[in-house]
């Protein structure tokens, strides 16, 4: 059959399809449990968390599933240089964005506090908590982490937007590796070139990593039905990972409006924007995004530029000046028919084993 993979025989999952681990507070335990529950690999995106949190969240998830789910992290969660940005990068960005600051009635926030990395306390918490599989983005780990992680029989998925991303990556050792497409909703997660110049659609990037790779790839981007999972899978990889689809229901912690965005007109454009938090990210078009195209050298490193833009997020949503947040989504948000996680599971399967019994024929 199909969903006969190598991925699942190294999650030990059913079929071969991962829900994306949304950060920003996006994942629910219920959506992982759902998706887990149902054959697939939920997944919980953990990179805001403190270690603390990360332990709770993972004592819910596992009273929630006794089946493999994914926990993910970013190696890199922070482009600032010593954490903090100087008073004239701030004064820059105070002045680019005071007009949107003014129109929703607020002042403009103090600079923000210097930022220190979370990662290493994070992954320590990763081998105390042993979820059956680590997922991690924006760079590589050690081959002491790796076979730290081998040994306590936790699986590590990379992230690749490039080529030269996913040799780096098998090189280091890791068990599996997320091709991500330019697509994909939410940041790109490229780290050995910039984000703008590794903008490859998700089943070219696909075929050129199986061509160069033995460990299995996951195709990540674009894909929402049962038809895009047997394209992916028609093209040589293992399992694929969907992330806006999964967004869009119910069980995932979404804001109601952000739900309602990606199922309406508005998600038929969408944009690559590093205006809410200093890295590139895909979401539903919006003002903002559009006003501060090519304005990218006056923003201040990720995450202050999400520290400073986060007063204008909350008064933009107390007032419904829709038009001035970035609504994560992809580009195949349009297709979207599903608002429950264990419908969309469902229609997945059917929909793969349609198509292929179909070829049977």
């Amino acid at each position: 059959m199909w969903y006969n993979t190598k991925a699942t025989e190294i999650l030990d999952i059913q079929y071969p399809i991962m829900q994306g681990p949304f950060g920003g507070n996006l994942s629910s335990v219920e959506l992982v449990a759902t998706v887990s529950n149902a054959g697939g690999l939920g997944g919980y995106g953990a990179y805001t968390l403190s270690p603390q949190e990360i332990v709770a969240v993972d004592k819910q998830i596992k009273a929630a599933t006794n089946k493999p789910y994914n926990v993910n992290l970013w190696v890199s969660d922070t482009d600032a240089p010593d954490g903090t940005v100087s008073d004239e990068e701030y004064n820059r960005v105070k002045n680019l964005f005071k007009p949107y600051f003014d129109e929703a009635g607020i002042s403009l926030p103090e600079k923000p506090v210097p930022f220190k990395s979370r990662f290493e306390n994070q992954l320590q918490v990763i081998f105390d908590i042993k979820p059956k599989v680590f997922s991690f983005m924006f760079g590589t780990l050690s081959a002491d982490v790796l076979e730290q992680c081998r040994r306590l029989g936790i699986k590590t998925i990379g992230a690749a937007t490039t080529l030269d991303e996913a040799i780096l990556l098998e090189n280091s050792g890791v068990d599996m590796i997320i091709a991500s497409g330019f697509e994909a909703g939410g940041h790109r997660p490229s780290f050995l070139a910039s984000a703008e110049s590794s903008t490859t659609g998700t089943f070219v990037l696909l075929q050129l990593i199986k061509e160069k790779v033995k460990v299995p790839v996951i195709a990540a981007g674009g894909i929402a039905n049962g038809k895009g999972v047997a394209a992916a899978i028609a093209l040589g990889a293992s399992a694929v990972q969907i992330g806006t689809a999964f967004l869009a229901t119910d069980e995932s912690n979404a804001l109601p409006i952000h739900r309602l965005m990606l199922f309406s007109d508005a998600a038929k454009y969408t944009t690559l924007s590093r205006a809410f938090t200093g890295r590139l990210g895909r979401g539903l078009t919006s003002r903002i995004a559009k006003d501060m195209w090519e304005k990218e050298k006056a923003f201040i490193p990720f995450p202050l530029q999400t520290t400073f833009m986060s007063p204008l997020r909350k008064a933009a949503l107390d007032q419904e000046k829709w038009d001035m947040i970035l609504f994560w989504g992809g580009q195949i948000a349009p297709i979207l028919k599903h608002t429950k996680a264990s419908e969309l599971m469902q229609s997945l399967i059917e929909e793969t084993t349609a198509y292929f019994d179909g070829l049977k024929t």
